[in-house]
């Protein structure tokens, strides 16, 4: 199945597979999946253990590469570029949130959220770091140190560097796997505004139907296949899609 949109693309991948190993052993990640994530929207993809979703969300991103296919931010071809040429494209138009916070201990909170872009050595966007600061509401922990802030703050702050270097699409992994509910729902909230607030792109994996409710679309992977997509999800009738790839005991 290919899930495309009329609307222009930030990521996608065309024909993409993903073979992990060889011979006896090989194990097709990824089988064939065509799917466009579009420009401005939060999309979210899920699917049974195993199902590819993490491998697609890596692929997509540049973080690993496709057996055969194509993965593409906006334009650019990622498989045409070199490595040097690849490592600027994520620094410069990729943004990423995981399960770990993955913050500097010896940095501020101010001090991490600028990290990407002071590292990129270009000009800071003040006046854009100064919203995205008020967007994660943390405008009084900005002097604060990682370890003297929660979870939910700690992934907040994850947030707002990944959203630093004004990224065309910001790819994250299970960012709400490491909370718990409420810090979770904040923080899948933040998500969904920020894609709204400042018209970037998020895709997102996760396993949990609350967290997928959140955005404006799932897509839905099986064995390595694109299956079905969703506008407008709920958690019920995300739930009710996911109760459909269970193997009766």
């Amino acid at each position: 199945m290919t899930a495309t949109t009329t609307a222009r693309a930030a990521a996608r991948v065309v024909d993409a597979v993903k073979v992990y190993g060889g011979g006896d052993t090989a194990v097709r990640a990824l089988d064939g999946v065509t799917v466009d994530f579009p420009a401005g929207r939060f999309t979210a993809i899920m699917g049974p253990s195993g199902s590819g979703k993490s491998t697609l969300l890596h692929c997509a991103a540049g973080l690993d590469t496709l057996t055969s296919g194509s993965a593409r931010i906006g334009d650019t071809d990622l498989g045409a570029l070199d490595d040097r040429r690849l490592t600027r494209l994520r620094r410069d138009r990729v943004g990423f949130v995981f399960q770990a916070y993955n913050l500097l201990p010896t940095l501020t909170v101010a001090e991490n959220i600028t990290l990407p872009v002071d590292l990129a050595g270009g000009p800071r966007d003040a006046a854009w770091i100064d919203a995205l600061i008020d967007v994660v509401g943390l405008r009084d922990r900005l002097h604060h140190r990682p370890s003297e802030l929660s979870g939910g703050q700690q992934q907040r702050v994850a947030v707002a560097r990944a959203f630093a270097a004004r990224p065309e699409v910001v790819f994250a992994d299970e960012p709400t796997g490491n909370l718990d509910s409420r810090s979770g729902a904040e923080v899948l909230g933040l998500l969904a505004r920020t894609v709204r607030h400042t018209g970037r792109t998020v895709v997102m994996v996760t396993h949990d139907p609350v967290a997928a409710a959140h955005a404006d679309e799932v897509v839905f992977l099986a064995d390595g296949r694109l299956v079905d997509r969703m506008a407008a999800p709920t958690a019920d009738t995300v739930l009710d899609r996911m109760k459909a790839f269970e193997v009766p005991s």
